[in-house]
């Protein structure tokens, strides 16, 4: 298979030299690495047949690529899954780009890089040599990239090159007004000639670790959008923070720009007499001269730009350690359980070094397992405060490779920064981390502010729940603990679904925490010690599940978990997917904040679920289930490495170590969704079915019964008898219809059924399956059954098998005998009582229930409608004259 693709977050550049590259290679298909830029996404919206040339990553086998064309890129950080594909021996890789080699890392066996200032150019000079001739559509597509890379063709780094390449598409009917309409308002010349200065003389300036860019200009008159100028600067060197300075005639003019929350470019230019947002903001001088700004800036930046980042938002706690004198065994089997890759060595209540995953390891290898920690730490190490800034941890865990760095405060251990913990805060932008202000960081891309948040809860939460949110954390406030909504509940927040089950996660007590809200609050509590959980009951029914924040471990695959207190982040961790891992502060100064350690909000966006760790399946394997119930729910797809785990899992047999009763309680969570056929078609195809029976098949006849059973369960819901019916049962039997009496007996005892629901899957199952061959035969012959012989033999059936009655007859005027039954006769029932057939003169006895009986079928049989109809006729029959 051959295949086109560019860098994630595509713009029109990669757009047209995608479409470009299809020319050359007809066979291959277009695929996008991974997300595009907005207006990218907005052409396509608005032009939907040019979005169906493209395939998707999930569509595609990437075992069959065998030759990779790429476009516009040369890094393989920068096309996502591709990477993996552009490093497999035998696949063949061709490169069309216009970017320096900078830090290149992938070559090709054909390379076409020439330095344009589009890699449309660079495809378009082929066009040319070989007579390619491209369509308008093609044309257009081609345009709007070149233009966009550019900068319609005035960006310094455009070519002679470059303007015969938009003649050549003009000339082929490139539409001129698609390409105005979806490309940023065209710069005057004025603007071009002031942007081009900007860029010439913008340096760099590092405080505290962080670069802020300065870029001045001058000219004698007024030249309007200063800001516009600005954002456009901004974008395209792909900026941090900028503050632009020009002089205009007697003025300068100053805009800032920032994405990062530690330039707050609103205080800085306040120091000018302007202001604004953190983000953007603006001013005007006249008492100054450019020098004079130009001089000042650095000195307000050093007093303005602190380093937030600290110790004490990146580190792990509790910490998990080890003593000297514990075996390197121990220590291996410790940083197993916890996956961690290095442990503090204690001595007392001191660190005395540092012991490794790696050490640990190489030294069992050599038969030195039972030996002392303490003889093989590293005792060399450096420690941190919780105030020590992040270039300091920098340099400590890349420069001088140490592994884990403990946080020391007030003479105790509070808590290490492993190299892992690092490495996600430098991946993330800092997004993951939690700070003051974490509203404010991602000013761009998916991740959401607190104010939008906020926005969220206000729109979409009832009052109610608001009023007991706000309580909630002022008990948290009081208590001084920090207090998360997490889970679902926050997931279905952002996904703008109904979802009031409510869990809360402390940093502290839970139990405690839920007792001091009762105390307050008319409410009760229902505690669980072990797991430190507990409920709050109100009195209408509402309840809130509350948690101490905990980690948890598993001694073998598929047993339940060891629970251990831990921090909110940890605690999010042990989740099973990362959409699943979204909290929501509810107090402290984090309140309204959206906490998102793990790509939650990525993953939301683009409608994928994720373990959130390799061995999530083989630790807890009813996550197998539960990623099919949320993959169908929420009309998601499993990601393609969670799916290969997901098989994994299958195929080593973890599934068939889960406890029967975890798994019925999963399963019955997949059958209790409102249309649960998808999920159980999803079960089958991933040849998860025969794991809970081996005999256990999904045939037509089965999926039917389904559509069948969902028509049945509609019909009694829209009867609104008040009287609960258990839908999922319903399925389960449709689900279990082909096994016989002994495989459903051996698959009960397997499950752990509960005994309630026994008598339905046994003896009233049996009765279901006689009664519909009965009924079907009796209508065969043309006789309908009377309502006394409905009743006789309907009305020991539950709602649920009544049900499975209707699903499984073929004939809609045999379930109408079940509809009249349930509708008309179910609960017909003599009107006279016992008290009165004594008072009638009719002793107690024997004959009381042949009296009853005899009413009870004169009512069914239209004998008598009336309290005076059923006296006359027990006169008439039990009483002599």
């Amino acid at each position: 298979m051959d295949v086109i693709t560019t860098h994630i977050n595509a713009d029109f550049d990669c757009l047209g030299a995608m479409v470009a590259a299809r020319r050359l290679y007809p066979d291959a298909k277009m695929i996008f690495a991974g997300a595009q830029e907005r207006s990218l996404r907005e052409f396509f919206l608005k032009n939907p047949e040019q979005a169906a040339l493209f395939s998707r990553v999930r569509d595609i086998d990437l075992e069959a690529v065998t030759l990779l064309i790429l476009v516009d890129v040369r890094q393989s950080e920068r096309i996502g899954p591709f990477a993996a594909v552009a490093h497999r021996p035998g696949v063949e890789v061709h490169i069309y780009d216009h970017h320096p080699a900078g830090n290149a890392d992938l070559h090709g066996e054909r390379e076409v890089i020439e330095p344009v200032g589009s890699t449309v150019t660079v495809l378009l000079k082929i066009f040319m040599e070989q007579g390619i001739d491209p369509t308008p559509e093609e044309a257009t597509m081609m345009m709007l990239g070149l233009y966009e890379d550019t900068g319609n063709l005035l960006f310094s780094s455009t070519t002679l090159d470059d303007y015969r390449a938009a003649i050549f598409l003009f000339s082929h009917g490139a539409d001129l007004n698609t390409v105005s309409d979806s490309l940023v308002q065209e710069l005057n010349a004025e603007q071009v000639a002031l942007l081009h200065e900007l860029i010439t003389s913008r340096t760099v300036l590092t405080v505290s670790g962080i670069e802020i860019s300065v870029a001045h200009a001058t000219v004698d008159h007024f030249v309007g959008d200063l800001a516009l100028l600005a954002h456009k600067l901004k974008d395209m060197e792909n900026l941090s923070a900028l503050l632009v300075v020009v002089r205009m005639g007697d003025r300068i003019f100053m805009v800032g720009r920032s994405r990062i929350p530690e330039v707050h470019v609103g205080e800085i230019l306040s120091e000018f007499g302007g202001g604004g947002h953190a983000f953007a903001a603006s001013g005007t001088c006249r008492d100054m001269t450019l020098v004079q700004v130009l001089e000042r800036i650095p000195q307000i930046l050093r007093e303005r730009v602190q380093p937030r980042w600290e110790a004490r938002h990146l580190m792990s706690s509790p910490v998990k350690s080890i003593a000297g004198g514990a075996s390197l065994r121990e220590a291996r089997e410790l940083m197993t359980r916890y996956n961690l890759n290095a442990l503090p060595v204690m001595d007392g209540s001191e660190v005395a070094g540092v012991i490794t995953r790696q050490v640990a390891d190489k030294a069992a290898h050599h038969g030195l397992a039972e030996v002392a920690v303490s003889e093989y730490m590293s005792g060399e190490f450096a420690s941190a405060s919780p105030s020590t800034p992040i270039e300091t941890l920098q340099e400590l865990i890349v420069d001088r490779n140490q592994r884990l760095v403990p946080v020391f405060g007030e003479g105790k251990l509070l808590g290490v920064i492993t190299r892992t913990d690092l490495l996600r805060h430098m991946v993330s932008g800092a997004r993951a981390l939690r700070h003051p202000g974490v509203e404010d960081l991602a000013a761009s891309g998916s991740a959401l502010k607190k104010r939008q948040v906020s926005r969220l809860v206000r729109e979409r939460l009832p009052a109610s729940i608001r009023e007991l949110l706000a309580g909630m954390g002022e008990v948290g406030d009081a208590q001084n603990v920090p207090i998360f909504a997490v889970g679902g509940f926050v997931r279905d927040l952002l996904l703008g679904k109904e979802n009031l089950d409510i869990d809360l996660v402390i940093e502290g007590d839970g139990i405690a925490f839920a007792r001091e809200y009762c105390r307050r609050h008319p409410c009760r509590v229902r505690t669980h010690a072990k797991f430190g959980t507990a409920v709050i009951i109100f009195p209408d029914g509402f309840k809130v599940d509350i948690a101490s924040a905990r980690m948890e471990y598993y001694h073998e695959p598929g047993a339940l978990p060891n629970v251990e207190h831990a921090s909110i982040k940890l605690d999010l961790y042990r989740r099973d997917f990362t959409i699943n891992t979204l909290a929501l502060a509810l107090n402290g100064p984090e309140k309204g904040a959206l906490l998102d350690f793990f790509g939650a909000q990525r993953d939301l966006q683009d409608k994928v679920l994720r373990v959130l760790h390799n061995l999530s399946f083989v630790e807890d394997s009813t996550r197998v289930f539960r990623a099919i119930r949320f993959e169908q729910r929420l009309g998601f797809h499993i990601g393609l490495q969670t799916e290969q785990l997901l098989r994994s899992a299958l195929r080593m047999g973890f599934v068939e170590k889960v406890g029967g009763p975890r798994l019925f309680n999963e399963l019955a969570q997949i059958l209790k969704e409102s249309n649960p056929l998808p999920a159980v078609e999803r079960m089958a195809e991933l040849g998860l079915l025969p794991y809970i029976h081996s005999r256990l098949t999904l045939p037509p006849r089965v999926k039917s019964l389904f559509a069948e059973a969902s028509r049945a369960i509609h019909w009694y819901e829209l009867l609104y008898t008040g009287e609960p019916c258990q839908g999922w049962l319903v399925y389960f039997l449709c689900l279990t219809s082909g096994l016989d009496e002994e495989s459903l007996e051996e698959l009960n005892r397997r499950l752990g059924i509960p005994s309630r629901h026994g008598v339905i899957l046994g003896e009233q199952r049996r009765e279901v399956h006689r009664l519909q061959r009965f009924f079907e035969r009796r209508w065969g012959r043309g006789r309908p059954l009377r309502p006394v012989e409905l009743h006789a033999r309907l009305s020991p059936l539950a709602t649920e098998a009544l049900l499975y009655l209707m699903a499984r007859v073929d004939n809609d005027e045999v379930r109408s005998w079940v509809s009249y039954f349930y509708t008309a006769l179910r609960k017909a029932a003599p009107l006279l009582s016992g008290d009165e057939l004594k008072a009638l003169g009719i002793p107690p006895g024997p004959l009381y229930k042949k009296i009853l009986k005899t009413l009870l079928d004169a009512r069914l049989n239209g004998k008598v409608a009336s309290r005076e109809d059923e006296i006359v006729l027990v006169k008439k029959r039990f009483l002599k004259p």
